[in-house]
């Protein structure tokens, strides 16, 4: 089974405190005031079902999971996701901007927890089944990325890593936006909120000239 690229699909990726909220809600807005339909949503979560699963793999009171239970937690909430929200929406054409997707589980728990990247691709085909036009990798050192997530409040089980894990993070998504270049552009996160923003609207207008 190979993936099916959908071209109103747009992801956003990066490490803790690149920026993908306030990325996300300009991209949603400049869809919106062109007239088109758009749904946002997130990973792990965007459905009720979802969600609960984000709460079981971010909560640090929970005991911690293997690497493959982490793994398939997080395509088990992705599989949900893609059927109840993601895919819905594509199909009656609107576009969908997810903050993470499956990106996320070969930089997370493939490259930084040193999970077999050939199991996850598999589960990519098996359990997903779809791919985004665009992925916009928000890219900020590490050190600068946690100062700003780390403000933020308490950390969830994942924010609570150590540097060298989100190091090696940085490094994952790296090499797939060099494995993929016609899918990935890299935006510099270390600039201005409102220069992030304007850099990922001039890639997305660029696909929507592309799809309209």
């Amino acid at each position: 089974m190979t993936l099916r690229t959908y071209p109103r699909f747009i992801t956003l990726e990066g490490g803790e405190g690149a920026g993908k909220s306030t990325v996300l809600s300009a991209l949603r807005e400049v869809l919106r005031e062109t007239g088109r339909e758009v749904v946002s949503t997130r990973e792990p979560g965007g459905t009720p079902l979802s969600e609960q699963i984000r709460g079981l793999l971010l909560d640090p009171h929970h005991e911690t999971p293997t690497i493959d239970t982490e793994l398939l937690l997080m395509f088990a909430a992705r599989a949900q996701h893609v059927r109840e929200t993601i895919l819905p929406a594509l199909e009656r054409d609107a576009w969908v901007i997810s903050d993470r997707f499956t990106d996320a589980s070969y930089a997370y728990q493939g490259a930084a927890r040193g999970g077999d990247p050939v199991f996850i691709a598999e589960l990519e085909r098996r359990v997903v089944g779809i791919a985004p036009a665009l992925t916009l990798l928000l890219d900020v050192p590490v050190a600068v990325g946690l100062q700003r997530a780390r403000g933020r409040g308490a950390a969830d089980r994942i924010e609570g890593e150590r540097d060298d894990f989100f190091e090696r993070v940085r490094e994952g998504y790296l090499a797939r936006a060099a494995a993929e270049p016609a899918r990935f552009r890299v935006v510099d996160a270390t600039q201005s909120p409102q220069t992030v923003a304007a850099d990922a609207v001039a890639h997305m207008r660029r696909l929507i000239g592309e799809v309209s």
